[in-house]
């Protein structure tokens, strides 16, 4: 009489003999996603794959699916490497995926295109969003490493071109697990105190997988959500990342993005000898001009005279003379007025006159020191006062 068995027995059965063939442990198959369901519970992705003529179940665990760059869906063609197994409750022969991949295209491409058209919809990228910078930022934020040399470039631009700036780093890790939630979690920082004027975030370059952390969706959103003017500058000119996108102005390099920050003190006061030159030829034509109009209508007074006629003109020609030396008085006082006003906000960013009232400028090494705990015996200083400088050493 042959043996008895239960379905329980047959399907561990079957399923003993899949799991022992070590040409099944590990397969690389290619195939189209249909049926596609993420179980939000238990975050395990259940699904088919199929080609022309047949399909067969899928299923990947929430431990395998958490290093998937991109999110799978109905109709992607990918390329998968899995085990075969049975699930004995159901009796089902399924294809257990570890790994999987996009036939065609690369994962970090297709999960920026994935991100980039949900983030869109919602807005984040819409120009009426963007903020303008300030004009005269007394506060930098900045967002990146304190060892790269992204770090360093900003602070020397800065230092060179508006030594007024205060510049203010938060230190994040750029690359690697934990950068996207230190950079975002820094963004809001500075936002929740409201110290900065406007904020850098950015670093330098690298390869497309260093560079990733600015594209995750936890930096974008902290970006589009500041109330501080953010200017993107991750990597190089050719580089594009979310963040970018999300910012208030993209910058092509840190370099730049220092450059984008501040003005140049330089060009400010040849700017302001400008309008003072224009405000001076611009008083100087007005003045030409009534003196002709006057000449003018003096020469059509005495062709009228004599008589009383001669009078009334006399008179309104007074009049006249008057209200033109009313109005150039008025024009002339005004434009000097706008002069002083440029004066004063010239004096009032200048560091020679923060230097007049008896403060100085400490720098070491050519970089300006802000804070005594940098300091250590022995550093030689620069200090700068409002007449002269002096050599010093800390003791």
């Amino acid at each position: 009489m042959p043996e008895i068995i239960t379905v329980s027995t047959l399907n561990r059965y079957v399923k003993s003999i899949l799991d022992g063939d070590s040409n099944l442990q590990s397969v690389y198959i290619k195939g189209q996603i249909s049926n596609f369901k993420n179980h939000f519970q238990t975050g395990h992705y259940y699904f088919s794959l199929k080609d022309e003529k047949a399909q067969v179940r899928a299923v990947m665990f929430r431990s395998a699916n958490q290093k998937l760059r991109f999110m799978p869906e109905n109709d992607m063609s990918v390329i998968v490497r899995a085990h075969i197994s049975v699930y004995e409750a159901g009796g089902d022969y399924q294809v257990y995926v570890d790994d999987m991949q996009p036939d065609g295209t690369g994962a970090l491409a297709l999960a920026f295109e994935q991100l980039k058209k949900k983030l869109a919809a919602e807005g984040l990228f819409d120009e009426t969003h963007k903020k303008s910078l300030p004009a005269f930022p007394l506060k930098i934020g900045v967002v990146t490493s304190e060892n790269g040399a992204a770090f360093r470039d900003i602070v020397n631009i800065i230092s060179r071109r508006f030594p007024l700036s205060e510049i203010i780093l938060a230190p994040v890790s750029v690359q690697g697990p934990m950068a996207a939630e230190q950079i975002s979690e820094a963004v809001d920082k500075f936002n929740e105190k409201m110290c900065a004027d406007v904020l850098i975030v950015g670093r330098g370059g690298g390869s497309a997988e260093d560079l990733w952390s600015f594209n995750e969706e936890p930096v974008v959103r902290a970006v589009y959500r500041s109330k501080i003017p953010v200017i993107s500058a991750v990597g190089h000119e050719t580089d594009v990342t979310l963040c970018d996108w999300a910012a208030d102005l993209r910058a092509p390099t840190p370099s730049a993005a220092a450059e984008l920050a501040v003005p140049d003190m330089i060009e400010l006061f040849d700017k302001i000898s400008s309008y003072k030159e224009s405000i001076y030829a611009d008083s100087v034509g007005v003045i030409e001009s009534f003196d002709v109009t006057v000449k003018n209508l003096s020469k059509l007074i005495y062709s009228y005279r004599p008589g009383r006629a001669v009078e009334n003109h006399i008179i309104k020609l007074d009049n006249i003379v008057e209200k033109l030396n009313s109005a150039a008085f008025n024009y002339l006082s005004e434009k000097e007025k706008k002069l002083m006003i440029l004066i004063a906000g010239l004096d009032s960013v200048s560091p020679l006159t923060t230097l007049s009232r008896g403060y100085s400028i400490v720098t070491k090494d050519s970089a300006t020191v802000t804070d005594s705990s940098l300091l250590k015996k022995g550093d030689k200083l620069n200090i700068r006062f409002s007449k002269g400088s002096a050599e010093c050493e800390v003791i």
